[in-house]
């Protein structure tokens, strides 16, 4: 007797034809001879369907197997793209300009007229200038001391405004580069990019700080001085008012000849 050979027409997936092949088997019981190969004409193999069965199990085993290797790979992948993001570094660098502006108020800062800003010349001309004066200083030098502290309030006024206007001049680069840092923040591809970003934006605020840090020193400077004319030109009155109060030697009589013999 021929055993019927069976042909697939349909391709389905392999899970699920093993299982459309298997539970036929697992309900009833199968009293089928086991298959044999017999050769006759040509020879063919005998269609077994448990085995095809099992082959068909093994085979959706394996291929998912696969697809779970492929999963992990391609997380894999994934997270070393991530950590190369994560290690880029940003290609936008402020240092220069913020160099240049902290550079520019610096300059002005040195450029201090008559009292520059240093411990050890301060004292020395208050101590000429604005220290304690005495009676004995005649009157020219009272006034040449007086016209060098006025000399001393006017420059300090005006190097107060210069670094007011230096100051204000940074404004419009820090504002521009300000934009263009948070620009580079926003569109920062990883964690290295976005800290870098940061870290810019608070070198930012350090060259402001430092602005308003010198802006503070010239105006204290400025308003020192006005304060200090005020005193010594104090005091240089109170010594002239003194000097025009005090008695002079009054009028001494002497012998007077009227005609010459």
């Amino acid at each position: 007797m021929t055993r019927p050979v069976f042909r697939l027409t349909r391709m389905v997936s392999a899970p699920a034809l093993a299982l459309a092949l298997a539970a036929p088997l697992a309900v009833a019981p199968i009293f089928v001879a086991p298959a044999q190969a017999f050769f006759g004409g040509f020879g063919r193999i005998v269609y077994d369907p448990r085995n095809h069965a099992e082959n068909l199990v093994t085979a959706a085993r394996t291929l998912e197997q696969i697809n779970n290797q492929i999963a992990s790979l391609q997380n894999e992948a994934q997270m070393l793209i991530n950590q190369a993001r994560n290690l880029a570094s940003l290609p936008h660098s402020s240092l220069q300009q913020l160099q240049q502006n902290v550079s520019r108020t610096q300059q002005l800062l040195n450029q201090a007229q008559n009292i520059a800003f240093e411990v050890q010349q301060v004292d020395q001309i208050f101590q000429q200038e604005y220290g304690a004066l005495d009676l004995s200083i005649p009157q020219q030098q009272l006034v040449a001391d007086a016209r060098a502290r006025w000399t001393n309030t006017m420059g300090g006024l005006q190097d107060a405004m210069r670094v007011q206007a230096g100051v204000v001049g940074n404004i419009e680069a820090q504002r521009v580069e300000m934009a263009a840092l948070v620009g580079q923040s926003q569109n920062a591809v990883g964690a290295l990019q976005a800290t870098q970003a940061g870290n810019q934006l608070l070198a930012l605020q350090s060259q402001q700080l430092a602005d308003l840090t010198a802006l503070l020193a010239a105006t204290g400077r400025a308003e020192a001085l006005v304060e200090a004319e005020q005193a010594a030109a104090a005091e240089q009155g109170r010594i002239q008012r003194q000097r025009f109060l005090t008695p002079g030697t009054g009028y001494q009589p002497g012998n007077a000849r009227m005609f010459n013999n």
